[in-house]
């Protein structure tokens, strides 16, 4: 009696991860994020400074885009166009140490959101390379501020 060599079973599938925002919880960790990292902002004159005064439009903006960023609802790009955030900043004169402080206080609110550490660190993987691509101080760009203006 001959035998057939049984064929190796083929792993299953992989599952596809959810998006990031559902693996941290959805759209209210985001506000929750948000607000706490304008909190710190508020804290840190350094950085405040660089912030406008009215920070709400600011605030609300951020909440879009992150959410939008994590994988969620396309809701800033809907209100404002193609995200384009480098021009976005050219208004605020970003150097390496404010993308640093960014960088710190928004990791920090993450943190204190109590996500995941997987997602914390798929998180900040993202965001430091963006916050550093910010960096502005000592370039000849247009300042002039861009307000809600819609970008394509």
């Amino acid at each position: 009696m001959t035998t057939t060599p049984q064929q190796p079973q083929q792993p299953p599938a992989p599952v596809e991860a959810a998006p990031l925002i559902e693996r941290i919880g959805g759209r209210a960790v985001i506000e929750t994020v948000v607000d706490d990292f304008y909190a710190r902002v508020e804290a840190d004159a350094e950085l405040r400074a660089i912030f406008p005064a009215d920070r709400g439009s600011g605030r609300e903006k951020q909440k879009f885009f992150m959410e939008q960023w994590l994988g969620g609802e396309p809701r800033y790009s809907e209100r404002f166009g193609h995200p384009r955030l480098r021009r976005r900043h050219f208004p605020f004169r970003i150097d390496e140490r404010a993308a640093g402080r960014w960088l710190h206080h928004m990791t920090s609110a993450f943190r204190a959101a109590n996500i995941g550490e997987r997602e914390l660190q798929e998180i900040v993987a993202g965001l430091g390379p963006l916050a550093h691509h910010m960096v502005n101080a000592g370039e000849d760009v247009p300042r002039e501020p861009l307000g809600d203006a819609r970008l394509t």
